[in-house]
């Protein structure tokens, strides 16, 4: 039976948590791989909304066990909030399994990542502040702590005071802050053990034994392509490898073991935070879009920056991650719009670029050149079946497909998880 991930194919926010909703009923297994709480699926549910951070979005869908992966980053604090929040709305929580070699975010990491972002002045990357980079970072200078050294009392508070002896000098010296003692993050880690305890397993293991009993395991990423540390905009991107590779390694499950790639696309594109984005519009269409898409972080609440369809980008992620299904979301947004206009190309430096460039100084100047297609009226929101679509839609969606690299499997048409087209199913 088939592992399945899924991957946003922009820079996030494409609605991941939809399409694993979608296929929630027919899962066995959704497991978080990478990121922390810097991003946010929203799944809407009888019209009720859930707003999930840290949790695989496949919590919300009964009989399926939530897999929290080696490869996150967890603040423990903020786990414990959104399970609480989901037991107080009657969700079943009781399934979920966390990886003992998962990293913890610390007090220390999130001060980190606040007071470096403002040192950079003009040069802010545009992080969310949570500690996610600084958490990442120890990670890969070997002083990361990992959910299991929460359970050795004593190896807890070496591996914390070996971390906070560069820190404090940083924080005092450079930062004009104070140190923050190691009792006081020992103290606080070890609150949460025993309610931790439960949860924690060898999750690589369990996935593998049921990957071999045939369950069916969907890998959730999140942020997405263009936010990944090897093959985003860097500098401007996430400190996790958002990609489909990253589904092994943030897993343990070797990459032999995986069926399918699920690429999550707008009908648009969004982008939060600073770096490069061709299709960025700055006038009444970008506020447009904004506004009927709601385009504010499920996370921060910022407002996303908003342009149109970019066609280079959904290729380039569709080679990266070998997208075997787009899911596009969001074309009902698009309703009312006379004109719609795609990015099929770019000008760089008077040359016509078909892809996206390799040099992000490239990149960073390109611009875009757009086809533009007929837009419709009607209202698509009921629409269950492609052919129902307003002609002048499937048109757009064709079209859409034709320059994207893969073949578009599922529209979504709404906002709640009924609100989806699919045209070819996404398991077999």
């Amino acid at each position: 039976m088939p592992a399945i991930v899924i991957i946003g194919a922009q820079w996030g926010d494409e609605g991941k948590g939809k399409a694993t909703d979608l296929l929630g009923s027919r899962i066995d297994y959704v497991v978080k791989f990478n990121g922390g709480n810097n991003a946010g699926h929203t799944v809407v549910i009888d019209g009720e909304k859930y707003a999930l951070h840290l949790l695989p979005s496949g919590i919300l869908s009964p009989g399926v066990i939530p897999v929290i992966a080696n490869g996150v980053v967890i603040d423990i604090e903020v786990l414990f909030e959104e399970l609480d929040a989901l037991i107080a709305r009657g969700v079943d929580v009781s399934k979920l399994r966390v990886s003992s070699n998962a990293h913890v975010i610390t007090q220390y990491h999130r001060t980190l990542d606040k007071v470096t972002e403002r040192f950079l002045g003009k040069r802010q990357i545009g992080t969310t502040g949570r500690g996610i980079g600084p958490a990442y970072a120890d990670k890969i200078n070997r002083v990361g702590i990992r959910i299991q050294d929460l359970f050795d009392e004593n190896i807890l508070r070496q591996k914390v005071e070996g971390a906070l002896h560069q820190k404090n000098h940083l924080l005092v010296k450079i930062y004009n802050r104070r140190a923050i003692e190691v009792e006081e993050i020992v103290s606080n880690l070890l609150s949460y053990a025993e309610r931790l305890r439960p949860m924690v397993t060898d999750t690589a293991l369990e996935l593998h034994q049921a990957l071999d009993a045939e369950k069916i395991v969907l890998f959730e990423g999140g942020q997405a392509t263009m936010l990944d540390v090897d093959h985003g905009t860097y500098p401007f991107v996430t400190s996790s490898s958002s990609t489909s590779g990253g589904a092994s390694t943030g897993s343990g499950i070797g990459p032999n073991r995986i069926d399918r790639v699920i690429g999550i696309v707008k009908a648009y594109t969004t982008r939060v935070g600073a770096g490069p984005f061709p299709t960025e519009l700055h006038d009444e269409s970008g506020e447009w879009l904004r506004q009927k898409g709601f385009e504010f972080g499920t996370t921060t609440g910022r407002p996303r920056r908003t342009g149109w369809y970019d066609a280079p980008i959904a290729r380039y992620s569709a080679r990266i991650n070998g997208v075997t299904d787009f899911v596009m979301t969001k074309l009902d947004v698009l309703t009312g719009l006379e004109k719609i206009p795609v990015c099929v190309a770019y000008d760089v430096d008077g040359v016509r670029v078909e892809e996206v460039p390799a040099s992000q100084s490239d990149f960073h100047h390109a611009v875009p050149i757009y086809e533009e297609f007929d837009g419709w009226t009607e209202d698509i929101t009921g629409v269950r079946n492609f052919e129902d679509l307003p002609q002048k839609a499937q048109d757009y969606v064709l079209a859409i497909e034709a320059i994207s690299g893969s073949r578009i499997s599922a529209i979504g048409v709404g906002p709640g998880r009924e609100a989806i087209v699919v045209r070819h199913d996404l398991i077999n």
